[in-house]
């Protein structure tokens, strides 16, 4: 399975060293000198890891064969894709993978149908489940221990304590209503 878990974003310096938008709970692991990821697009790899670091906050990468800023430049919005045996789960029993959580059913909880998990959206300060509705709509679920108390991947479901409102809104906007929204970010 295959599991995107960086964007390349800007230059940094001048001997090919990029920024990147982690997008791993693992960076460590799937982000480590070595590494040979796939990319999207594809042409624009695979790549392999020859160093990283981090300054000021930010992961920086360096690709074997990536020597200058031009090159590195060239990378800029290239997604990292990494190879993952699907039977592999996080050391936190807190911690899951994409691919866990897509297509498990959601119920409020008190047992209320609320949809089915279509998409994780990862948010530079918080995910959301992007929980597809009986109706057509669709809802955005902070991925927070307050709002999703429980994931049951042997049950497949995830239990949700949704804030006053956030149900609410995701109907208006099926039933072709404007509904209020914040940003998106709590």
């Amino acid at each position: 399975m295959q599991l995107v878990v960086a964007r390349i974003g800007r230059a940094h310096g001048i001997k090919g060293e990029v920024t990147v938008e982690v997008r791993t709970d693992e960076p460590e692991l799937r982000l480590a000198p070595g590494a040979v990821l796939a990319t999207e697009p594809a042409s624009a790899g695979p790549l392999t890891i020859e160093t990283g670091r981090v300054h000021s906050g930010r992961l920086l990468l360096r690709f074997d064969g990536v020597r200058d800023r031009t090159a590195a430049e060239a990378l800029r919005n290239t997604l990292l894709i990494a190879e993952v045996d699907p039977e592999e789960i996080p050391e936190d029993p807190e911690e899951f993978y994409d691919h866990q959580l897509i297509d498990l059913d959601v119920v409020t909880v008190d047992g209320t149908e609320v949809g089915r998990i279509a998409e994780i959206s990862h948010l530079p300060y918080q995910d959301l489940l992007v929980v597809r509705r009986p109706d057509g709509g669709e809802v955005l679920v902070p991925f927070v221990g307050e709002i999703v108390p429980e994931i049951d991947l042997e049950a497949q479901r995830a239990v949700i304590d949704p804030p006053a409102g956030l149900l609410d809104g995701a109907a208006g906007e099926a039933e072709g209503g404007e509904a209020e929204s914040g940003d998106g970010s709590a």
